[in-house]
């Protein structure tokens, strides 16, 4: 109960148009030495006044009364902001009412005939509504801790990209201009190093260094924020799956449907970021000798789906306490309301696919300024 018996009395209302039954239902209270206080009404509107006005802990309410039958108080009562337990305490009621009743949302009924048993029935309902009111309160806690999270994730996942484009563009502008230069100069210094061969060999060693490390810059700039999105999400794909065969060896086979509408650069990011990330699964740990990547978004839902013929993911790898990859990649595609399965077999590949509605409640745009 939310509040302790012993600390103030119950404060009971009780519906009944009969005094003798009124009488009768505070005796058998006193008797059962329950420390409760108890307001009598056998009228809906000052039954209703009196759940405006004071907070009571429990109705008791008998089935038929004068022009209104306690279900009709009940569905008046569960309108107001705090709605207490009701048990009905009736002569009158047959088993079918008392169990529509029950299915109703009333917590109990107990014939006048067995009154004696009040005292357990009140004990009783009251709580299983305080169980049922902490339980509740335990889901809309953790449901709030859960919208918490995922504007967490969110916050975070667009912080990532923001600073994986700003150090994208340091790397262009910054590193790759000042390595071109050098580069310019080495070249200079190449050619008109004949008198001093020993020079000239240096100068294109170092030539040949700085042309990797260009080349590496570039390959940094473009994992950091592929300018290839930019031609959409297909081409992003294409590049993802030719850099994943020259890296790897492995064949990878396109199925990309053209889609049929634009997609927002949040939607791109995500499916982009989820190929990425599944082809670099398949490279670390699956084994795999063929892969497949299809893209689609038939019926309003965008799908991309990575599949390979690898050695499988195995329940304890899913669940290692720091395999988070499976898991960011799920965070990931709720921001955009989407979600990610995952399906595999030991010994006979995996699946990942992430489906993102394309409807215009879902088509928000968190990284709109990644562009």
């Amino acid at each position: 109960m939310g509040t302790n018996p012993t600390d103030r009395p119950l404060l009971i209302l009780h519906l009944e148009d009969s005094q003798a039954d009124q009488r009768l239902a505070a005796l058998t209270l006193r008797r059962a030495q329950l420390n409760c206080s108890v307001v009598s009404v056998d009228q809906l509107p000052d039954f209703l006044k009196q759940l405006q006005t004071q907070a009571f802990d429990l109705v008791l309410a008998d089935y038929y009364l004068p022009g209104f039958t306690a279900i009709q108080a009940w569905e008046a009562a569960q309108q107001l902001p705090h709605c207490p337990p009701f048990v009905l305490l009736s002569g009158a009621i047959g088993e079918a009412a008392a169990v529509d009743a029950i299915r109703l949302g009333i917590s109990d009924y107990l014939l006048k005939d067995d009154i004696a048993r009040l005292p357990h029935v009140l004990t009783r309902a009251l709580e299983v509504h305080e169980a049922r009111r902490a339980r509740e309160q335990a889901v809309a806690e953790l449901a709030a801790s859960e919208r918490r999270l995922a504007e967490l994730t969110e916050h975070l996942q667009t912080s990532i990209e923001q600073e994986r484009t700003a150090i994208a563009r340091e790397i262009h502008d910054d590193i790759g201009g000042s390595l071109t230069a050098v580069k310019f100069d080495l070249a200079w210094i190449t050619r008109n190093a004949t008198p001093l061969p020993a020079v000239g060999e240096h100068a294109q060693s170092a030539l040949e260094m700085l042309q990797h490390a260009l080349g590496a810059s570039q390959r940094i700039m473009m994992n950091l924020r592929p300018p290839v999105l930019d031609q959409g999400l297909a081409a992003a794909i294409q590049w993802l799956a030719e850099g994943f065969e020259r890296r790897t060896g492995t064949p990878v086979t396109l199925l990309l449907h053209p889609l049929r509408a634009p997609l927002s650069q949040a939607v791109q990011l995500v499916a982009y970021r989820t190929t990425q990330e599944a082809l670099t699964n398949v490279a670390k740990y699956a084994a795999a000798t063929a892969v497949h990547i299809d893209m689609s978004d038939a019926e309003g839902v965008l799908t991309v789906e990575v599949r390979d013929n690898g050695c499988g993911i195995g329940p304890e790898q899913r669940d290692k306490p720091k395999a988070f990859g499976l898991r960011g990649l799920a965070e990931r595609a709720r921001t955009v309301g989407g979600w990610l399965d995952v399906s595999s077999q030991l010994g006979q590949g995996s699946s990942i696919i992430v489906s993102i509605p394309l409807t215009p409640g879902t088509d928000f745009d968190p990284a709109e300024e990644l562009s």
